[in-house]
């Protein structure tokens, strides 16, 4: 062995002593000291963490060795775990006040179904703290910098509505950057990172619901009302009333709307002003629209609203609180588990909730995200093969995705996407086409847009190509037509072919949920469903051949990721730092393998 192949060795063996030092260390830390009984720090079984997560540890000959996931895990900042906000401003108050009550609430199976215990680590009460979203925000003031009062007041009045309402009733600014809400010194900043909390939704009354004048936060909230006859809205008829006066100072009313989709459309419903390259503002773009969405679906005319599907019913009928002793069970009673589809974010949550001020534990996040995986999965589409055969050695598919959801799919902030991964394989199981898969950097292969800021997939009828990806999304386009990443350049729609919901007529949508680009000229693409033709030459190959179909979908699209990114301000690095370590392999929403044999 040469001399530097020896030094070398003997680097490597010194590299991973000092590794396993630090790793008995900091198990060393954990343990109990002097016989005390103290709880143990987070289990780091728990932590979600990519299984292809490596660190490369350099050495002298610069090949490097490959940490264990161990020391990966040790790099994060998992959410710790804590009390309920105990904030409280002249009109709100933290969630722990609503714990005196609402905590120990078991259905007819013996499920607990407490309100608290079921928000605490959603993304509703997240909406201030979630960290692409501040990032997002920093990036459009950075920007548009002449632009900023007028970007962070759109932003924090739905993702910060306690602290936005409260700074305006009294007269001070609202803005979330420098010494705004995101500040721990700024003395809204406990009323801020709480989201969208119980004291905010419940205070919201019934003017103007449904209507224009109420979407894009424009929530009324009755400030004038001083404790303790501030009042509270809940779903059921005759509340009792005396304990919840004494004990918080909000007297509880019935109100009919808090059953209704107006309700969630106040910021559901979000419309956002654009400029011209000049920063000249236009007019305004329908960011997100899931409410219209759903008046024009099957469900809006059944009047299915949000809470059916986002907040599940729990088992018979409930004891809505812990007092009175002699409070009748009140039924239906609606989970609050403002259960979606954003499985990304609530794992960057609970791996680096110690840096973001989070309170939920390792295990409440993953029970969140367990139902969100379920919806997704159970709930969201399905696909099915209408068609398969072979003739003259072109294999011809024909696949239908069948759409679950009341709004469009995806639906909201057009970041998300959902595409089909079809391949084929021969009877070896050599794979012969392929149209659609991931990248572990989150990018499709074949995905125009992942390659090129300015270009996308359109919406394909017939793939023949490996290079043509059916994906289902809103592509944005400035008023100079070009394709853009920046919601305040965002004019319209240069490609929106997310599937409509079923009782959707593509032919009558208002412009704001219209279909645009090639899908509205596709028969196939109706109300409820899509079909894709896919023909394969398989020239060359034996059968029988097997096709494969996965229909999967992200958050956040590489492509917007990669955009955002291009700002360097402190929150868009922070969040590049959780993004880059983070896994990104999309969710599966359904699957099929099926064989020409068959």
């Amino acid at each position: 062995m040469s001399k530097e192949k020896k030094l070398t060795f003997l680097f490597t063996v010194l590299i991973f002593a000092y590794l396993f030092y630090m790793t008995s260390c900091l198990t060393q830390a954990d343990e109990p000291i002097g016989g005390q009984n103290e709880a143990p720090s987070t289990a780091t079984s728990e932590i979600w963490v990519s299984s292809s997560a490596t660190a490369i540890v350099p050495t002298a000959s610069g090949s490097g060795v490959r940490a264990t996931e161990e020391m990966i895990r040790l790099a994060l900042n998992p959410a710790p775990g804590g009390p309920f906000s105990d904030f409280e401003t002249a009109d709100f108050m933290g969630p722990s006040v609503c714990t005196l009550c609402h905590i120990g609430l078991i259905d007819e199976s013996g499920k607990d179904v407490s309100m608290p215990s079921d928000w605490r680590s959603t993304m509703m009460a997240h909406a201030g703290i979630d960290p692409v979203w501040q990032a997002k925000m920093s990036s459009e003031v950075a920007r548009n910098p002449e632009l900023q009062d007028v970007i962070e007041t759109k932003c924090v009045t739905c993702h910060m509505p306690m602290a936005t309402t409260q700074a305006l009733v009294e007269g001070l600014p609202v803005s979330g950057l420098d010494d705004g809400f995101f500040t721990p010194a700024n003395s809204y900043h406990a009323a801020a990172i709480d989201g969208v909390s119980c004291t905010l939704c419940h205070q919201v009354t019934n003017e103007n619901l449904g209507s224009m004048d109420s979407f894009s936060g424009h929530y009324v909230i009755d400030t004038a009302t001083t404790p303790p006859n501030r009042v509270i809205y809940g779903p059921y008829p005759n509340p009792v009333a005396m304990q919840m006066r004494n004990h918080t100072g909000y007297t509880p009313a019935y109100g009919e709307h808090m059953l209704s989709a107006e309700h969630c459309a106040t910021c559901h419903n979000l419309y956002t002003p654009f400029v011209d390259s000049e920063g000249n503002i236009l007019g305004e773009f329908p960011e997100q629209t899931p409410y219209t969405e759903w008046q024009y679906s099957e469900f809006g005319s059944e009047t299915q609203s949000c809470q059916s599907c986002h907040m599940p019913l729990a088992d018979g009928a409930v004891k809505i609180s812990q007092m009175p002793g002699r409070l009748a069970a009140r039924e239906p009673f609606f989970q609050h588990y403002f259960v979606g589809g954003n499985t990304f974010m609530l794992e960057i949550l609970a791996n680096w909730g110690g840096d973001l001020e989070v309170s939920a534990t390792q295990e409440e996040f993953n029970e969140t995200i367990t139902r969100a995986e379920e919806q997704l999965g159970e709930h969201t589409a399905a696909l099915s093969v209408s068609d398969l055969s072979v003739t003259d050695g072109i294999l011809e598919a024909e696949i239908q995705v069948e759409v679950f959801t009341g709004h469009k799919f995806p639906t909201s902030i057009p970041t998300r996407r959902a595409w089909l991964h079809f391949a084929v394989s021969d009877s070896s199981g050599q794979i012969i086409f392929e149209s659609g898969k991931q990248n572990p950097d989150g990018s499709i292969q074949g995905n125009a847009a992942d390659a090129d800021p300015l270009a996308y997939e359109p919406h394909y009828e017939l793939i023949t190509q490996p290079d043509q990806v059916q994906i289902y999304e809103g592509i944005m386009q400035n008023s100079d037509g070009e394709v853009t990443y920046t919601l305040l350049r965002a004019a319209s729609f240069a490609k929106d072919n997310r599937l409509l919901p079923v009782g959707a007529d593509k032919e009558n949508l208002p412009a704001d949920i219209g279909v645009y680009g090639f899908a509205a000229q596709d028969a196939n693409f109706v109300g409820g469903s899509d079909l894709v033709r896919y023909q394969v030459d398989t020239g060359g190959y034996e059968g029988p051949f097997t096709v494969s179909i996965e229909l999967l979908y992200e958050t956040l699209s590489y492509r917007f990721v990669q955009d955002l990114l291009l700002d360097k301000t402190e929150l868009t690095e922070r969040f590049g730092a959780y993004y880059n370590s983070s896994d990104k392999t999309a969710s599966l929403i359904d699957s099929l393998v099926i064989s020409t044999q068959n």
